[in-house]
């Protein structure tokens, strides 16, 4: 399964095309609009999501709301496009006011001028923008719909926010009242305190970053392999997850904990009672030697503050060489709610892709009935 996305933050629309999906899925459009509206939700998200009301069009692929078993070509129109056809149609000629040459620290401006050869980093900073990662929810919401009929979900919540954490160890009827908090939260008490910090960011025009955590619950045993590095679950989740705009770090289970402690307190050891195998403890998060092993999978994430901050940062002017001030484009505050959509859905996508791997299936329930039959 390959998701290849396209499009630019102000241009016309979004795009994306997803290869390898079975015939005769049923593909439900509400629940994918369902997951971009909570992509542009959340507390601390900037003025931007009161233009765009992302929803998706589906070009091709699908009849009836079943998979044809081509390529899924889709688009996310841009709402906010008439205010910038000037400067960012194709055809042109285009009007200059919205040229960037004060390279803004923490984007791609500076290096990706540098590398395509440009005068203006508003041709790289359209691409590299997180806008992007609307095509990747969608194709997310797509994967959900290939996994949910196998037993296998995916969820998550915020963890922390600009060091205010909810520590708390959850279960998964714990996780139903996530995305009714306005900061994807459990604790509503760690959440105020959250908000309050947001607030007090946006005031002195600064930013907060924060922790997700995402797990996947049904997964069976045996997706991935230890047979080569790149077929390893853990490493093309890492690589999928760290491809997320903003996204520093990934763990799984313990993660770096694990190194502070000795062997004996951080290996599950294993059970067998009832006819099957079972751990009493989770701290490799589901996956050893690169495989699942049947128990949650349980990921966390590290975001940074977004690097476009209203009060600007010092910079250097790429044509003049004069030092100045970053100038601030309407922004996120704290864009970690989105993030962690996001990174759901980049998961849903990643396993569904390695499920797909291995039991194959030119049919939806060739699919169904081929999982049903490996092992627990």
């Amino acid at each position: 399964m390959k998701l290849t996305t396209g499009g630019e933050s102000h241009g016309r629309a979004l795009s994306g095309i997803i290869e390898g999906l079975p015939s005769n899925m049923k593909i439900d459009l509400g629940k994918i609009d369902e997951s971009l509206a909570l992509r542009q939700g959340g507390y601390g998200r900037g003025e931007r999501q009161k233009i765009e009301k992302d929803k998706i069009t589906i070009l091709s692929g699908v009849r009836g709301g079943l998979t044809l078993g081509s390529p899924l070509s889709f688009i996310i129109e841009n709402k906010d496009y008439e205010n910038w056809e000037k400067y960012m149609s194709p055809e042109g000629p285009l009007e200059d006011g919205r040229r960037v040459t004060a390279v803004r620290p923490g984007h791609a401006d500076l290096t990706g001028l540098k590398k395509f050869g440009h005068s203006d980093a508003r041709n790289v900073l359209e691409r590299a923008s997180a806008r992007e990662t609307a095509i990747r929810v969608a194709a997310g919401a797509v994967a959900a719909q290939y996994l949910a009929p196998l037993g296998v979900e995916v969820y998550g919540r915020v963890v922390s926010v600009g060091g205010v954490d909810d520590d708390g160890k959850y279960s998964y009827s714990d996780f139903g009242r996530v995305k009714i908090n306005r900061l994807f939260m459990i604790d509503e008490k760690k959440s105020e305190e959250a908000i309050k910090l947001i607030d007090g960011a946006k005031a002195a025009g600064d930013t907060l970053g924060g922790v997700i955590e995402i797990r996947v619950r049904g997964l069976k045993p045996g997706f991935g392999s230890c047979m080569q590095y790149d077929k390893k679950l853990d490493a093309r989740l890492s690589g999928a997850l760290m491809s997320v705009q903003a996204i520093k770090g990934v763990e799984f289970g313990l993660g770096f904990e694990a190194a502070r402690l000795p062997g004996s307190a951080v290996h599950d050891e294993i059970f067998y009672d009832g006819g099957r195998f079972y751990r009493k403890t989770n701290n490799a998060g589901g996956i050893e030697g690169g495989m699942s092993n049947g128990e949650e999978i349980v990921i966390r994430l590290a975001m940074k503050p977004i690097p476009t901050l209203m009060k600007g940062l010092s910079t250097v002017d790429y044509e003049t060489k004069k030092e100045m001030r970053a100038a601030g484009e309407r922004s996120d505050v704290c864009a970690v709610c989105a993030a962690e959509v996001i990174a759901e859905s980049v998961t849903a996508f990643t396993v569904a892709d390695v499920v797909s791997e291995r039991v194959g299936g030119d049919t939806y329930p060739e699919v169904l009935r081929r999982y049903e039959d490996l092992e627990n």
